[in-house]
């Protein structure tokens, strides 16, 4: 259990002033020593933070007759007033140019808008590159600045202030200076007060603005659950586009089992132990093991956002999602700043996570950028940014991205984004679970025979597409289901044929004459009948003419094979005879070729040069041995070519020959389902039952 404080121990009454001396006394204490010594001391700190600190620091030097000159915009009695209309910065730079002339005798002059003396690309305004001299020409004068931590200043201002010191958040050891009793109970159910329970939700928020919020809480005294006070802290953090999100990482989520692990093991569960550590000391040490930068990659639509969401809500961490399009900017420096405020908002909303969306759109490698340059500079900033999180503060960047090798390597070495998970497209037993979480989120009723069927179904390519079915793929098909189902009033259970009239609504499909249907029918049969008698190929799932895989008018699918991780020569060979099953099918029933083989003889040709070149299985005249073909290698003969050439040849004309033999011999068979094809269009597992012949499979692998 983490460490606890007495609330008799607590202040009974605490202003903000009183509580900013109280977080800050150690900063306090540096800038006021260094302004007595002479040096201008900058401050960065949040805006509001700035009155409160300027009076502490005056409040001490006032003793021993040090002078202040406050310059915000306003009229200062000491010096000429100034013409109406003259405007905030005007009126700062005239009593800056006034002040810093003359006998100033250790005068201390407080900048508290620095940043209005600059541009959001880090450049002086055209009224402060008159006054930039003057700063520069009394030494007697001391300055103390203040710096918004999102705005960057010029190095010539930056330049003026040796000594600088930077405030941000609560510090943790000080948070027991900064709650009153009647605070404690509301956000305990004993008279005892957990400083790392509260600092969880407010290690980013200034002592001035954590007084008010803690003033405004409402509620019961010593409530039996106190997560309803923490909650109002959280929702009075929240800045900008900042939300809480409600992702449950089981019930939000279907499978992925390995990636949930990975994310409990590594993250959450880290981060638990850290919260119920005995001491400060153990806390600081389990912080430093944290991975506060982490890569979601995978392909497009696998749920990578949706598990940085769900890592959140386990976290109790604010969310905000930005992308790269929206940070870039033509202006110069603005980009920047974007990506500088994005830091900041996070930090004051901590526990938080900043998600980038499609990372690899600006971080990609340095020196392969093909835009307007604007990319170097935001990956510098970005990774200034990660440089800078204290370990205390609970700040987590997600990068997503579908292409982690393009990643700048700066921004992938540990320290920054050093924690990688992947998330792939869901396999059976992910997409089972997927599809049972939409099911009865949306009361789609499927029947056991429709449910079986969707999961075998988006284990195929998506339809008109090159892709595989991800959840967000299964997502769109399960609303089309719910639409349907509330067009048609349906209270009864959804059935197979449903299914398929809803993905049928997802993709547009070409119109086949009878004449095509007939030759698309007769070629998806010979593969079909060429597979069912080659021993090493995998069982038929479905055969379909209806032009709804990868842009194809038909295709073949098969389960997934026994042996997925070794393969063999009797299988490549197999799979090249299947592949001819449906030209040579063209070949004897028409007596004619159409292109659409096309896809299949190419891909006949990689396998059997795979064979020959890569994994040593042609003729005996090529020899066992690895051989790289390069035009400009002079290790490989034209001889050698020339055999291995041949050796292709021989591989693909014996296993053409083969299929030929094949559907010639089973001429009825290929009839009779390119028959039913034309009818039905699509054929699954039981209907095939009912038409083809079961033959003997033996098993490709030896027995152990």
């Amino acid at each position: 259990m983490a460490l606890k404080v007495p609330e008799a121990s607590l202040p009974l009454e605490l202003t903000a002033f009183a509580a900013v001396e109280a977080a800050y006394p150690t900063e306090i204490t540096r800038i006021t020593d260094s302004l007595r010594a002479g040096l201008s001391v900058l401050v960065e700190c949040d805006k509001e933070l700035t009155p409160y600190l300027y009076k502490a620091v005056r409040d001490r030097l006032k003793k021993e007759n040090r002078t202040f000159l406050y310059l915000d915009g306003r009229p200062v009695n000491d010096l000429p007033q100034l013409p109406p209309g003259t405007g905030l910065v005007g009126t700062i730079v005239a009593y800056l140019r006034e002040a810093v002339r003359g006998a100033v005798d250790g005068r201390i002059i407080t900048l508290p808008h620095l940043d209005l003396l600059t541009t959001s690309s880090g450049g002086l305004t055209s009224e402060a590159r008159e006054v930039i001299p003057l700063l520069y020409e009394n030494p007697d004068l001391g300055f103390l600045g203040f710096k918004d931590p999102s705005f960057p200043l010029p190095k010539v201002i930056e330049n003026l202030f040796p000594r600088r010191e930077s405030i941000l958040g609560v510090p943790r050891n000080r948070l027991a200076h900064l709650v009153t009793q009647r605070e404690s109970r509301k956000l305990s159910s004993e008279p005892t007060f957990s400083p790392a329970a509260l600092y969880k939700f407010v290690s980013g928020v200034n002592a001035a603005r954590l007084r008010r919020l803690l003033g405004a809480l409402t509620g019961e005294d010593y409530p039996a659950d106190p997560r309803a006070a923490y909650r109002q802290l959280r929702q009075a953090t929240l800045v900008g586009q900042l939300t809480l999100p409600d992702v449950d990482l089981d019930k939000d989520i279907g499978g992925y089992a390995k990636v949930k692990q990975r994310l409990r093991q590594e993250i959450i569960e880290v981060l638990a132990i850290k919260d119920a550590a005995p001491d400060e000391a153990q806390m600081k040490a389990i912080e430093g093991l944290i991975p506060r930068g982490l890569i979601f990659w995978g392909p497009p639509g696998t749920g990578k956002t949706l598990f940085a969401k769900a890592m959140a809500t386990s976290l109790g961490a604010a969310v905000t999602v930005v992308s790269g399009p929206e940070l870039k900017s033509k202006w110069v420096g603005e980009s920047e700043e974007n990506l500088r405020q994005v830091f900041n908002r996070a930090r004051q909303a901590a526990p938080s996570i900043i998600i980038f969306d499609e990372l690899d759109s600006f971080a990609t490698a340095r020196g392969t950028y093909q835009g307007s340059g604007v990319e170097h500079s935001m990956v510098n900033q970005l990774l200034t940014e990660m440089d800078g999180f204290r370990k205390d503060e609970l700040v987590f960047v997600v990068g997503t991205t579908n292409f982690v090798e393009s990643l700048d390597p700066a921004l992938l070495r540990p320290g920054r984004f050093e924690f990688h998970l992947h998330i792939p497209f869901p396999n059976k037993e992910d997409r089972e679970q997927i599809l049972r979480i939409y099911d009865q989120k949306l009361g789609l009723q499927l029947s056991p025979r429709a449910f079986d069927f969707t999961v075998k179904r988006t284990g195929d390519v998506v339809e008109g597409t090159t892709s595989r079915h991800s959840g967000d793929h299964i997502q769109a098909l399960c609303r089309t289901l719910a639409r349907m189902r509330l067009r048609e009033r349906r209270s009864t259970a959804t059935e197979v044929e449903d299914v398929e009239k809803a993905q049928a609504g997802l993709a547009e499909r070409p119109a086949l004459t009878p004449k095509e249907e007939r030759v698309v029918a007769t070629h998806e049969a010979g593969h079909a009948v060429a597979a069912l008698f080659c021993p090493n190929s995998p069982p038929i799932e479905r055969i379909s003419i209806r032009g709804d895989l990868a842009g194809s008018l038909g295709f073949v699918s098969y389960a997934d094979p026994a042996n997925r991780y070794v393969v063999t020569r009797g299988q490549l060979e197999d799979h090249i005879c299947t592949l001819f099953g449906g030209r040579e099918a063209e070949l004897v029933f028409f007596e004619d070729l159409s292109i659409g083989s096309g896809a299949d003889l190419q891909r006949a040709t990689d396998i059997a040069r795979a064979l020959v070149e890569d994994f040593g299985m042609g003729p005996q005249a090529v020899g066992v041995r690895k051989i790289d073909v390069d035009p400009d290698d002079p290790s490989v003969s034209d001889a050698m070519k020339e055999k291995i050439e041949l050796a292709v040849g021989q591989i693909l004309d014996a296993q053409r020959e083969r299929a030929r033999r094949l559907v010639t011999e089973n001429k009825p068979l290929i009839v009779a389902l390119r028959d039913l094809l034309l009818e039905k269009k699509v054929l699954d597992r039981e209907a095939l039952a009912q038409i083809l012949p079961k033959t003997e499979k033996r098993d490709v692998m030896p027995e152990a």
